[in-house]
């Protein structure tokens, strides 16, 4: 189903209180590197910070952390959950939005543009289990 949408992986997202914190972590523990980022997304109301492996396969974790109290991802941190959502890379965003949802996953916001990419549009969608995906325009 994935390759008929035009969608490849891309990240990872984990919810964290405080980014400036989580970096550290995540490099002293994990071997994370910060390769992109962070930024602020005042829009989506989150700071972000793109984090990898350095010569490793293992995926790009995006760390999100909220900009203030009315940020929606605070919803998630007051559960004291981590992963946030999957990411996908869409080659036509208006005809994947349109198959995901004809699937049963409900539209959550957007497509709207995001910092992070560029000002590449993103939309979010939760799957009919309820899990948040994550896409975004490719470049």
């Amino acid at each position: 189903m994935r390759d008929s949408l035009g969608l490849t992986f891309h990240h990872i997202g984990v919810a964290v209180a405080d980014i400036d914190k989580a970096i550290p972590a995540y490099r002293d523990l994990l071997g994370y590197t910060a390769v992109d980022g962070p930024y602020d997304d005042p829009l989506q109301k989150v700071r972000v910070c793109f984090l990898t492996v350095p010569g490793s396969p293992d995926p790009c974790v995006e760390l999100i952390a909220p900009m203030d109290k009315d940020a929606p991802v605070n919803r998630y941190l007051a559960k004291e959950a981590g992963a946030y959502h999957l990411c996908y890379q869409a080659a036509d965003m208006e005809r994947t939005l349109a198959d995901l949802r004809s699937r049963g996953c409900v539209m959550v916001s957007g497509p709207v543009p995001a910092v992070a990419f560029a000002g590449r549009r993103i939309a979010w969608l939760f799957m009919p289990t309820r899990q948040l995906i994550e896409v975004v325009e490719r470049g």
